[in-house]
């Protein structure tokens, strides 16, 4: 083989072998990232809509902070608990009602995602919005805005929050502050 050939094969080797040594985090790119993050908030809140505090929780990291606004939450437990509550909330409002209407729906919806990722560790800012239909026509109506400050790290290749704060434009003492959170 020609000395040419086999330097060029080495240097290949070299770097296929280099790449295979490197920690997860450092073979992902940006755009892998910022997809695995917008899954992340995807399913944070589907689990939120259905009410389902395993899979609520499960977006969060062992010891993350959930800052609704009435206060932090701390922990994966007290997540879970926080949205059992919520949920078992619902369900006595709903078997309350003597409407003979279907059970009012609402659905929480993410716009307007910036992050910053550094490695292993991101903070994102977005919008949110909630589309509920709680009147007696079950018409959608836009009932609810604000945004989300988070903070995530990547565990074992799996982006979670650590922290996320949750500002509400509808509640006066839950609203942000005058200047742009997004850098």
């Amino acid at each position: 083989m020609p000395k040419a050939t086999c330097f060029v094969w080495s240097g290949i080797a070299a770097l296929l072998l280099t790449f295979a040594v490197l920690p997860a985090s450092a073979q992902t790119g940006y755009g892998e990232d910022r997809a695995r993050i917008e899954d992340l908030q995807a399913r944070y809140m589907f689990a939120l809509d259905f009410r389902d505090p395993e899979a609520y929780a499960s977006t969060f990291t062992p010891d993350g902070v959930l800052d609704y606004g009435a206060g932090e939450i701390r922990g994966r437990e007290a997540i879970k608990s926080f949205i059992n509550e919520s949920r078992k909330n619902a369900e006595a409002q709903a078997a309350k009602d003597v409407s003979g209407l279907r059970p009012a729906a609402g659905r929480h919806n993410i716009s307007n995602i910036v992050l910053r990722i550094e490695g292993d560790k991101a903070v994102g800012r977005a919008y949110w919005f909630h589309m509920g239909n709680n009147n007696p026509k079950r018409t959608a109506t836009l009932d609810s805005f604000g945004h989300y400050e988070d903070e995530m790290v990547k565990v074992n290749g799996q982006w979670l929050f650590s922290k996320r704060k949750i500002y509400n434009e509808q509640v006066d003492k839950w609203a942000a502050r005058s200047s742009n959170p997004a850098w």
